[in-house]
């Protein structure tokens, strides 16, 4: 089910600015303060759990991205990039943790930068003492979940700036049949404004039905 509604992801690569933040306004200023040419902070750390928007803001930094969970020993971390997005922290086997100490040393030493994500924050991860220390030194930011009401509104937004006009219980019927997350909101919403004008019909429930009966399989 999942990976039919992730084949439907717009085609817009991940951005600050199509980062819907909700309540982490405060950590997506943050995020945009360490990313500039003139910040001297060498770390920066966002946790929170599953569906928050860290995986999103990391591959919108345009640092050297790396997925902790596809690469626990980070065997495939280029060295000679100055900017390192490390996903998914909390994944690394005791080969990765050590790379990724060695890495935060070299970076801080020739003046680059990691930005990386975990589930909980630096001293509740199962990882090295040395490491989490390291991982703490920097700036940590949590990232909340957005509520039902913030999915909500920035749907709407999303759907008034595709043109599209959706009864007024659509999103209700949405949210009780589809994944929640906003990865998955929005990619449905892509994938109605398609339905919509490959068959000439304006958005209706039947019509919503037909979506979610082949994006869903249900």
């Amino acid at each position: 089910m999942r990976q039919l509604i992730l084949d439907l992801l717009p085609e817009a690569p991940p951005s600050l600015d199509n980062f819907v933040a909700g309540s982490n306004a405060e950590a997506l200023t943050g995020l945009a303060a360490w990313l500039a040419p003139t910040n001297r902070e060498s770390l920066f750390l966002l946790w929170g759990e599953a569906g928050a928007g860290k995986s999103h803001l990391l591959q919108a930094s345009q640092c050297a991205y790396s997925d902790a969970r596809r690469d626990p020993d980070l065997s495939t971390v280029e060295p000679q990039n100055d900017c390192h997005a490390v996903d998914h922290v909390e994944a690394l086997d005791a080969a990765g943790q050590i790379a990724l100490f060695n890495l935060i040393n070299r970076l801080r030493a020739s003046g680059g930068r990691l930005l990386a994500a975990a589930s909980a924050p630096p001293r509740r991860l199962a990882l090295r003492e040395d490491l989490r220390t390291r991982l703490g030194s920097g700036l940590v930011y949590r990232l909340l979940p957005l509520s039902d009401a913030e999915k909500l509104a920035a749907l709407g937004e999303q759907a008034r700036a595709r043109g599209l006009v959706l009864p007024p219980e659509a999103f209700s019927y949405l949210f009780l049949r589809a994944p929640r997350d906003m990865r998955s909101l929005a990619a449905l919403l892509t994938a109605i404004d398609r339905y919509s004008l490959e068959q000439k019909r304006p958005i209706t429930l039947p019509l919503l039905r037909e979506v979610l009966q082949t994006s869903l399989d249900i």
